[in-house]
Order: structure tokens, then C-alpha cells, then sequence
């Protein structure tokens, strides 16, 4: 029981470990938005 409990326990910390890799989201801006990078702050 103690084996299957630990066994268990890898298998959702690595899965874990594996879905939190990856790319978030683009790395450009979206299309219909300007480039406002660099600006100086504070913006108001």
C-alpha cells in the first residue's frame, strides 16, 4: 500500500512539473495594439 501511495504521489508531482512548462502567450504584441514599449512612468 505504501509503495502504490508513493507511486501515485511521483506521478502527480511530475505531471504536475510537466504541464506548467510552455509558452504562455505570444511574445509580440497583438496586431490592433501599438508598441508602447519603452514609455515613461508614470503613464496617467
Amino acid at each position: 500500500m505504501k509503495t502504490l501511495l508513493v507511486t501515485l504521489l511521483a506521478v502527480l508531482l511530475l505531471a504536475g512539473a510537466v504541464s506548467a512548462c510552455g509558452k504562455k502567450g505570444p511574445l509580440e504584441p497583438p496586431p490592433e495594439k501599438e508598441n508602447t514599449y519603452p514609455r515613461t512612468y508614470p503613464a496617467r
